[in-house]
This record gives C-alpha cells, structure tokens and sequence, in this order.
C-alpha cells in the first residue's frame, strides 16, 4: 500500500494520532458479515434509517425518505484522510420549514477492511433534522461530511463509535447562517482507534454551535479529537464540552480552537475539556486554544486532568458499594454532561446506555493493570 500517503507523527497537527494500522486494513479483503443485531435506536415513528456495509448502502435494510445516494458536494480541503473520501456518498436536503419524519438513523458496519463515504447536509430557512450515526465492526471507515445550515436552521448530528476494532477517521466542514443551530455530539465506546476532525463556521448573525462529546478508551487505545470554531459573524455563540477518560496505556487526546474574526463582535466562546485518568500509565491530553481579533467578546476556556475522587471512593465503599461499580458511577457522572445535551430523549438514553456498556465491561488487561487500577483508586 505505497500508494497510501498518510501524515507523520512528526507533524504538529498529527502528533497525538497513530495512523500506523491504517495500511495494513487498506491493503485487506473485507468479510461482508454483518453483526448477528444491529444498534438501532427504537423511535415511535416510521423514520429514516440507512445501512452501509463497507461504504455501500445496504437497500433491502434501509428506509431512505429523504435521504438520497448519489454524488455530494465535499470540501476536503488539505486534509490527508479526508481527500481520500471521493463524491459519492449520502446526501439529506431539506426545503423551507421541512424535516423529516423522525430521526434519520444511519449504520456504519466495517468488515475488516477501509471504506470511503462522503456525506452533504443542507438545510434551508427553519427547516430542521435530527441524524444519529453509529459506527460498528472492524476496518477502517473513513468519513468526509459537508453542512450548510441557513438561516433558523436546526440540526442534531450525534455519533456513536461502538466498533470492536479499527479505526474511525471523521472529517467535517460546517457553515452556520443567521440564528441557525448546529448541536454535533460524539460518544466514541467501543474497541477501535479514531481521529476527529471539524471545521465548525459560523457565518450569520447570532447563530449557535455546540460540539464535543465523551472519549473513552482502554488497552492501547488512542482517540484523538480536532476541533476549530470560527466566528465569522456578529453575536455567535459556541460550546465546546469534551470529557475523555483513559484506562490501561490508552491515549485520549483534544485540540480545540475558538477563532473569532475582528467583525464578531458579541461573541460568546466557551471551551470546557476535562480528562480522568483510571490508570497512572494512561494519558490524557487537552489542548484549549482561543484566537480573538475582536474587541467586545465573551471567552473562556479550561482543561483539568485528573484522578477518581478518593474521598468520593471512601464515601461510596463506606456504603457498601463495590469498588468498581464505585469507580464506574463516578465515572458515569463524570461524562453525563458531555451526553446530557443531547436534545433527542430516545438518543440520549440510548448514548447513555452504551458508555454504560462500556463501564461495565472490564479491561481485557485488567490484571496486567490491575495494581495501577487499585493504586489509582485508592
């Protein structure tokens, strides 16, 4: 796989990513099984859903409505994963005031080998969507995705990574219009790597955009979230709340950006990124950024990485309760935030319960890291 040029670690931008896999998975034959159920989240009405298997659309398992499948409009930009992308892909374009019936559920399975998929949102003046995608499998599946929101425009995009291996390399480009909303969440629980990467604008007056999401990794795991809001208007708001938590010699990382035009005036910035470490040889790190040319601005931003509250853990056990599901509730609590603003209940609930899978399943080398764990602990 010579022909496959990735970025180095050496590069600054690269420097918390390990693209190492990546050429062996492009260089394989994908299965093509799926798994034996598949995470759809149970919705009272006919909405939506779409199932990929290696990049291509399943049809007998999918409900388009609106959604269609064809050639997209992408901005890859320089962006070394995302040029990989192509224009074929899913495509969801609503007209003034139109939504669609329920949320549009896609499935991503991966079958052990890479696939490519570009997407194009675009919703016109107050129309309004809620899209929940979910990454399961192994492979590498790599994502390009275009949104364009005008004027009152509202969309929901959550994202689960569940894959039992691999790696999930997700690439965004965002404008925001006038009063419009863009809420991008992304709960990454399963087995496999990923690299996060987003370029949120917002381009109209008074528009809002909220991104962030929980990181959870184990083993030898490595995820690795870029993210960069740019304030192009007059009174935007932004939001960006990342919590990672890292067990065993895994790797969580966050580099988050506010860039704020000189004509934004009234903008309103905030950055919340906050790490817990369950093992003394994991790592976490977070990297807060704000670039201001505007005079009259609201901005802050803060990073805190830490351990398990022991006085919370001695307080627990003095109730009776376990140490590890101590350590799990306490855990719970400390992503809940980052899940909570999901404005979809059914999505919430269901994000909820799949960190809350997560928790529950033990480290595979948990006795290789039992004693850092209890160290750790308390």
């Amino acid at each position: 796989m010579s022909l496959l040029s990735l970025p180095s670690a050496r590069e600054e931008a690269w420097r918390w990513s390990d693209l190492s896999a990546l050429p062996a998975i492009a260089g394989r034959q994908p299965s093509g099984r799926l798994p034996d159920a598949l995470p759809w989240i149970d919705c009272a009405c006919d909405s939506p859903r779409l199932l990929f298997v290696d990049g291509r659309l399943d049809r007998e398992q999918s409900q388009l409505g609106p959604v269609s499948i064809g050639p997209v409009t992408t901005q890859p930009g320089d962006h070394a994963l995302a040029r990989l992308v192509g224009h074929e892909g899913w495509s969801l374009k609503l007209g003034r005031d139109h939504a669609p019936a329920g949320l549009v559920q896609i499935i991503h399975v991966s079958t052990g080998a890479a696939d490519h998929l570009a997407a194009e949102v675009s919703l016109d003046f107050d129309a309004q969507a809620s899209i929940v995608e979910t990454y399961v499998g192994e492979g590498w599946a790599n994502r390009l995705t275009r949104m364009s929101l005008a004027r009152g425009a509202r969309l929901m995009l959550a994202r689960r990574l569940l894959g039992t291996s691999g790696f999930v390399s997700l690439t965004d480009r965002a404008e925001v219009g006038e009063g419009a909303s863009l809420t991008l969440t992304t709960l990454a629980a399963g087995g496999s790597d990923s690299r996060l990467d987003g370029e949120l604008a917002i381009t109209g007056e008074a528009a809002f955009v909220e991104a962030g999401g929980a990181l959870l990794a184990r083993e030898r795991q490595r995820h690795d979230a870029n993210l960069v809001v740019r304030h192009d208007a007059v009174g935007g708001m932004s939001r960006q709340l990342w919590r990672s938590v890292a067990d065993d010699r895994a790797t969580c990382s966050v580099a988050a950006r506010v860039e704020v035009a000189r004509d934004a005036q009234k903008t309103d910035g905030e950055q919340s990124l906050k790490g817990l470490l369950l093992a003394r040889t994991a790592t976490v790190n977070a990297k807060p950024e704000l670039e201001i040319f505007a005079d009259d601005v609201k901005c802050a931003h803060g990073a805190t990485v830490g351990e398990l509250d022991k006085a919370a853990l001695f307080y627990l056990a003095s109730r009776g309760v376990p140490p590890e599901e101590a350590k799990a509730l306490l855990t719970r609590a400390f992503i809940a935030d980052a899940i909570d603003r999901i404005g979809e209940e059914a999505v919430r609930e269901a994000f909820h319960g799949d960190a809350g899978d997560w928790f529950e399943n033990p480290s595979p080398i948990s006795g290789e890291g039992g004693a850092r764990r209890e160290a750790v602990g308390g």
